[in-house]
């Protein structure tokens, strides 16, 4: 079940990594194309001046971002180990975080929406998701504990 998880992870990141690079690939030529209505600020979002960090496109970070994910999770598939899954968890926590950031520079400064990057976000979402189905963060007793027999002296007398 748990390798089934990864995969998802791996499957998760490949389309990331295809948003993000259709991202870098259309912000170059300046035009992305949105069609989903009501959420045509992608060209918005693109041209604003918060869609770089240090002088380089955010898409280009997203790009990164999925390659150390898809990476992990292919490690993952072939070591099993349980700090690679952490790492994984690790990464995935910091993605969330940065797309909730970006969401809200998109709603609350550039007063515009990309279909890109929310479904960017989404699939953060689901691989946070699927990173925590695979190693729940919180352990749960693998053994229930033994039933305890109250003293003899606390039993009741049989009825007559």
């Amino acid at each position: 079940m748990k390798r089934l998880g990864v995969i998802g992870i791996m499957i998760l990141a490949f389309c990331g990594l295809a948003v993000a690079f259709y991202i870098a690939q259309h912000e170059a030529s300046g035009t992305l194309r949105c069609s989903i209505q009501g959420l045509s600020g992608c060209n918005t979002v693109a041209a604003s001046p918060y869609s770089y960090l240090f002088g380089i496109p955010l898409s280009e970070f997203g790009i990164l971002f999925y390659s150390i994910v898809f990476v992990l999770a292919a490690l993952e598939v072939v070591v099993f180990d349980r700090l690679l899954r952490r790492i994984l968890q690790a990464a995935a926590l910091v993605g969330v975080a940065a797309s909730l950031y970006f969401i809200f520079v998109q709603v609350f400064l550039i007063h515009a929406l990309c279909e890109y990057c929310l479904a960017s976000a989404v699939i953060t979402l689901l691989i946070l998701i699927f990173a925590s189905l695979i190693e729940p963060v919180v352990k749960r007793p693998e053994h229930a504990p033994p039933a305890t027999i109250p003293p003899p002296h606390l039993l009741m007398p049989p009825t007559a």
